[in-house]
């Protein structure tokens, strides 16, 4: 098992990586924007911290954590417009920003470490 497999907020992206895998899924055509925005931020929350785990300082590490923390805001956001855009899935973009809260809650304990 690689080190980021085990780290807490690398699990909870990738559950939220499946959640907005469904709800692009169920996006109607026409939001090819939206759809593409999420799909590069929800992968970008794990990639950063997967590559953050391997770095060899923690200067280095904290600058892809802190990456990870802006993609899963950017997350967060996205997930409003889709329950704006598209009130059917509001349920599932909610349970989507759940995840996303506890990542940045323990990215930002993590990068504001002194």
């Amino acid at each position: 098992m690689f080190g980021h497999e085990q780290f807490k907020p690398y699990q909870l992206s990738i559950q939220f990586l499946g959640i907005s895998m469904a709800l692009l899924e169920q996006l109607p055509k026409g939001n090819a924007h939206v759809h593409d925005q999420l799909k590069r931020a929800a992968t970008s929350v794990s990639l950063n911290l997967a590559e953050g785990s391997g770095q060899m300082t923690n200067a280095d590490k904290l600058r892809f954590y802190s990456i990870a923390r802006g993609s899963a805001m950017e997350c967060a956001a996205i997930c409003d417009v889709i329950s704006l855009v598209e009130p059917q899935l509001k349920v599932q973009a909610e349970n989507g920003k759940l995840l996303l809260e506890e990542i940045t809650r323990i990215l930002t304990s993590v990068c504001c470490k002194k």
